[in-house]
């Protein structure tokens, strides 16, 4: 049998999977000192057993990363069996490349940390670029949610068909990640995507440009795909321009919604009727807003609950 633990980052989502799991979450303590450091106690008996930790670590992704590395040190101590990391947001995802000399490959970083203190094997939702999973030298598996955010995108419009709907990768890099969710949303192969090309500024975070956009969205609603998403400008800017080729509607789906901090504001007065999205990333009140409409991942997630015993 396998334990289950949360950390503090998306004590909800954990909360989920344990309930459809019938598995209660066992008892750990989190605790954050007044000078930013935390500690971690696992309370109960682990030895000998398969101990799984859901945490994602999303902003602030430092703390949640240590949290992360603190647990799994803590269940090892413990003599844990294995201790399996299931992180359905993976921070620092998009730094998996040298865009300028002088940087640092970041995710690459993260990997040699996650091995060295001793997960036996990783879980993420969604992992921004898959080629980084060749990285990894334990067992690592990346769970696609663009399935069940198509299904929701199903119900919303009803009438999805090529002749209706055109899926827009909102840049070159996402053209496979919104030709996978064609389809899915389509249930065939047999379609065209539309893509915006965008200028990303290195010097400046979080700014890009849409400059134009191939494919036909004229007459139809265009749905812009995306894995995540922080600031909004580039989806934002590629909604307007496929309303100004003649799309009658724009909607979003995205994986997940790690948002700055004026991010729902913006998205909320934008021109995307509909933001669809997941739970991997921990809402707070404040960043909730009308157009949003969430789907869990946790049968997701529990699904892979059957390979842990």
């Amino acid at each position: 049998m396998f334990k289950l633990f949360s950390g503090t980052s998306n004590v909800a989502l954990t909360s989920r999977v344990s309930h459809l799991l019938l598995t209660p979450i066992a008892d750990s303590e989190v605790v954050r000192f007044e000078n930013s450091e935390i500690r971690v106690h696992i309370n109960g008996d682990v030895k000998n057993s398969v101990c799984v930790l859901i945490q994602s670590t999303s902003n602030p992704t430092d703390t949640h990363l240590m949290e992360l590395f603190f647990f799994c040190d803590a269940l090892r101590r413990q003599e844990a069996k294995k201790v399996i990391g299931i992180i359905p947001y993976f921070g620092y995802a998009r730094q998996d490349v040298q865009h300028r000399p002088g940087e640092c490959v970041s995710v690459n970083v993260i990997i040699k940390f996650l091995e060295s203190i001793g997960f036996y094997k990783i879980y993420t939702v969604n992992l921004h670029d898959e080629a980084t999973e060749g990285v990894f030298s334990i067992p690592f598996k990346n769970i696609d949610a663009f399935p069940i955010l198509a299904r929701e995108i199903k119900k919303y419009i009803k009438d999805v068909t090529v002749s209706k709907v055109a899926v827009v990768s909102p840049d070159h890099g996402g053209v496979e990640r919104a030709r996978k969710f064609s389809d899915e949303l389509f249930g065939h192969q047999n379609h065209t995507i539309a893509v915006v090309e965008k200028r990303r500024d290195l010097e400046h975070i979080h700014q890009s440009v849409a400059l134009d956009l191939y494919g036909d969205v004229k007459g139809k609603v265009a749905i812009l795909v995306d894995d995540m998403i922080t600031s909004g400008g580039t989806l934002i800017h590629a909604a307007q321009l496929c309303l100004d080729r003649g799309a009658t509607k724009v909607l979003a789906a995205v994986v997940h919604h790690d948002f700055a901090p004026n991010a729902p504001k913006k998205l909320q007065s934008s021109l995307i009727e509909r933001f669809f999205t997941t739970d991997s990333i921990a809402l707070k009140s404040t960043q909730k807003f009308k157009k949003l409409h969430e789907v869990t991942i946790a049968p997701l997630i529990a699904e892979e609950f059957k390979n842990f015993v």
